[in-house]
């Protein structure tokens, strides 16, 4: 497992991959303002395990903000300019998430991002995700960014191929994660989160990934 080390002045960019970077804690300082924008957006568009287009249930519950938002049901997956369940817009996205991601991005290599989802995904003690790619977007050319909140997280990050063998990196509360270039399409997941209690989040972990979707 990939352990970033800590400089003396914070934490340096930690390069898992050519197009790949490591942010320890880079989210820290803008926790309690990410908190307060995120309590209405989920008033508004409440957590929710999707259904696979074969009809079964997603372990990962989510939402989205911003212009576009993911879903999964009987058609596909796909982005959608409104929630399914309200028929509403999505919530916008808070300029906090906007700034850090498109800091964040910038520190990584990626100028100009201008992410137009974030998915929000609410992990409980035992969930998963498995190894996936994330080709519903148009743009390959921005990255992703990934903010992780609470329990901590085995991030597994793997290749081109499904069957390439997949780097584990340790993800904890507060650690940003960016991708992309020849990384964008690269294989990746999320090992059962290990029981626990995050002192501010509680028994769950939150998972905030930024992309360029429209």
């Amino acid at each position: 497992m990939i352990q970033p080390t800590l400089d003396l002045f914070g934490t340096a960019p930690q390069h898992l991959a050519s197009h790949t970077t490591l942010l320890q804690g880079y989210a820290l300082p803008d926790l309690e303002p990410m908190l307060d924008a995120l309590r209405p957006i989920l008033r508004a568009s409440p957590w929710r395990h999707m259904q696979t287009p074969g009809g079964l249930p997603m372990a990962v519950a989510l939402s989205n903000c911003g212009a576009l938002g993911w879903v999964s049901d009987e058609h596909g997956y796909r982005y959608t300019h409104t929630d399914p369940q309200t028929a509403k817009p999505w919530p916008a996205l808070p300029p906090v998430l906007l700034d850090l991601a498109q800091r964040a991005a910038a520190l990584a290599g990626f100028e100009h991002f201008e992410p137009d989802a974030c998915l929000i995904n609410h992990y409980r003690p035992g969930t998963r995700l498995s190894l996936h790619q994330d080709r519903n977007e148009q743009d390959y050319t921005q990255p992703i960014v990934s903010i992780s909140l609470g329990l901590p997280a085995v991030f597994l990050f793997g290749g081109l191929q499904r069957s390439d063998r997949p780097l584990r990196i340790a993800l904890n509360h507060g650690d940003v994660l960016v991708w992309g270039g020849e990384d964008r399409l690269r294989f990746h997941g999320i090992l059962p989160i290990k029981p626990g209690v995050h002192p501010r989040l509680g028994e769950r972990r939150i998972n905030l990934t930024l992309r360029k979707a429209g």
